[in-house]
Formats: structure tokens, C-alpha cells, sequence
């Protein structure tokens, strides 16, 4: 039960490394990830999802995003989705490892995931390609595999970008982003990753002894390599050197994890927030707060990494 309460910290404020959840009226996490009009020969995809991503990528065309920088067209498609629900284990429905489409619910990886895939989507392909159903979900599913696994293969459970510093490293490797932190004054975070296997319990696939020593080698990989952040107090003195797209992963204060929550940063009105997917508010948001101001307020983040999109890739 240790594990499941210390999940449950997380999760008030955003996204865990796939751990089991409920939201806050008690309903199961599962119950809408099973869905019953998938497209047959495609069973990543509903009708639902096929229609968010018809409907958003000819919005996008109609009004010239594909046109602007990554960065604002992240941002800018981003918006048209604030008011979407929050999902928790978007990524875990019942059997094996597969991909998983859902355009319907997000929670805070799969919002910048999606975000990324259409920022991408829209620039890169042909805009009959919407008369080819088939093949714009086929090549949407590529573009998100690519940023969801490791190197862009998915193979087994332990394939998945589980802890967003990898998410970050891994796809800064593939060209996707590139990590800024360091040079906006970010300081080295010494703690050893380990959260998952520590709470192997909560993680019905870690009780394959197999994906429980391939997550195990992963965290020992990860803990050797230096990941910087920067701590919370520091964040407002170099907010001006963020810019609206960059990817903003809040650090954990939980042992052994390293990111709780991640959003995308979005200028408005000269103040930097965050655009993000929280389980608080239950739907996609940009912050009230400024993004500094909000991270003071949050017992279980305590500074953030940044990572800025780039055009290639994809």
C-alpha cells in the first residue's frame, strides 16, 4: 500500500511513470481505455481519435500553423486542446505492451507527446493525406512510437521512455529536442533514479521478473549519467530565456523519481505558464500562475529541466 499512497502524491499534481491510479471521484483508470469503435486494421485508433486528428490538422492548415517555428506551433495547436479531460495510465490498458492513440484524454506526457506528433504532422505531410485515412493514421502512429520509445522501437514494456529524463536524453539523441537546462544556469541532480522498481508492486508489468531487471538496468543506466535541473528559487531569474514550445518537465522531491509533471511553456501577456495536462482541474490548462510562482507552491516539485523543440527528427 506504501506504493499505491506514494503514486497517489504524485498524482495530484500530474503524471507518474505509469503506476495505477483513480481519479478523484473513483473511477478506474481503465474504464475508458477500452473503447468500442476502433477502426478495424487499426486498432490503435478510434473513431473519435481519427476525427480530433482530421479536424485539428485541417484547423492547422486552415490557419497557417504550419507555417510558424516548431516551438509556436507546438504552443499553438496545444491551446486548441485546453479543456480536453486529464486521464491518468492513458498508456496501460489491459495486455501487452502495444501502441496506444488517444486523442480524447490526455494526461501530462501523452498531452506533449500528441502536441509534438501534430506540431510535426502538419509541416512534414501532404495535405491530401487526409483523404488516405488510413495512411495519416499509420504515419501519426509512427511520429508518436518515435517519441514515446527508445530510439523509436517498440518492442516489450521496458521499450517505453518511462522516466521523462529519458524521454528528454533519448530524444534529444533522435534530433526532436535539445536540452537546454545546462545553459540557463541548471545544477547536477545527484539522486540515483530507482522509483519504479522500488515500487514494483504498483506496476502490474514489472511482475515479470524479465521487464523488472531490463526497468532495473535502465534506472542504473540513467542514475550514472549527470541530468541537471534548475532548483525552483532560481527558475524566475531565467524565465526570459525560455521560450513558448520548450518542454517543461517539473523535478520530483519523491525518492528515486525524477520528473512529476510536464507541460509545454507558452508566453502570455509577458508571463511565462505552463500548458499542461494536471490531474487538479482534471482537463488540458495553461496555469494561473506564473510557471515560477506555481512550482513554489507544490510540495513535490522543486525546480524544472528544459527542453526546446526542434524541426528535425521526426
Amino acid at each position: 500500500m506504501r506504493a499505491t499512497r506514494i503514486l497517489a502524491a504524485v498524482f495530484v499534481c500530474g503524471c507518474a511513470p505509469g503506476g495505477p491510479a483513480e481519479d478523484t471521484r473513483g473511477v478506474n483508470a481503465l474504464s475508458v481505455l477500452v473503447q468500442s469503435d476502433t477502426i478495424p486494421g487499426l486498432p490503435a485508433w478510434t473513431k473519435a481519435d481519427w476525427e480530433i486528428l482530421r479536424s485539428g490538422v485541417s484547423w492547422a492548415w486552415e490557419h497557417g500553423i504550419d507555417s510558424l517555428p516548431i516551438g509556436e506551433r507546438v504552443a499553438r495547436i496545444g491551446e486548441t486542446f485546453v479543456g480536453v479531460p486529464y486521464q491518468p495510465r492513458t498508456l496501460d490498458p489491459p495486455g501487452s505492451e502495444r501502441l496506444v492513440i488517444n486523442l480524447r484524454a490526455l494526461d501530462c506526457v501523452t498531452y506533449v507527446e500528441n502536441m509534438f506528433a501534430l506540431a510535426h504532422f502538419v509541416r512534414s505531410e501532404p495535405r491530401d493525406i487526409l483523404d488516405r485515412p488510413e495512411e495519416a493514421m499509420r504515419r501519426y502512429q509512427e511520429l508518436v512510437a518515435r517519441l514515446r520509445y527508445r530510439d523509436g522501437e517498440l518492442s516489450t514494456y521496458p521499450s517505453r521512455l518511462h522516466y521523462f529524463s529519458e524521454w528528454l536524453s533519448n530524444n534529444e539523441g533522435k534530433g526532436i529536442v535539445a536540452l537546454v537546462t545546462h545553459e540557463l544556469g541548471g545544477v547536477v541532480d545527484t539522486e540515483p533514479i530507482s522509483f519504479m522498481t522500488e515500487h514494483a508492486d504498483a506496476y502490474r508489468q514489472l511482475a515479470d521478473e524479465e521487464f523488472y531487471s531490463e526497468i532495473d538496468r535502465v534506472e542504473k543506466r540513467l542514475s550514472e549519467v549527470a541530468r541537471y535541473y534548475i532548483p525552483q528559487n532560481q527558475v524566475a531569474a531565467v524565465a526570459d530565456r525560455i521560450r513558448t514550445g520548450d518542454v517543461i518537465a517539473a523535478t520530483s522531491t519523491l525518492t528515486g523519481l525524477d520528473v512529476a509533471h510536464t507541460g509545454i511553456a507558452v508566453w502570455q501577456n509577458d508571463v511565462l505558464r505552463l500548458m499542461h495536462a494536471p490531474l487538479v482541474g482534471r482537463s488540458v490548462e495553461i496555469s494561473a500562475l506564473p510557471l515560477a510562482e506555481r512550482l513554489l507552491g507544490i510540495e513535490t516539485q522543486d525546480g524544472v529541466m528544459v527542453a526546446r523543440p526542434l524541426e528535425g527528427g521526426m
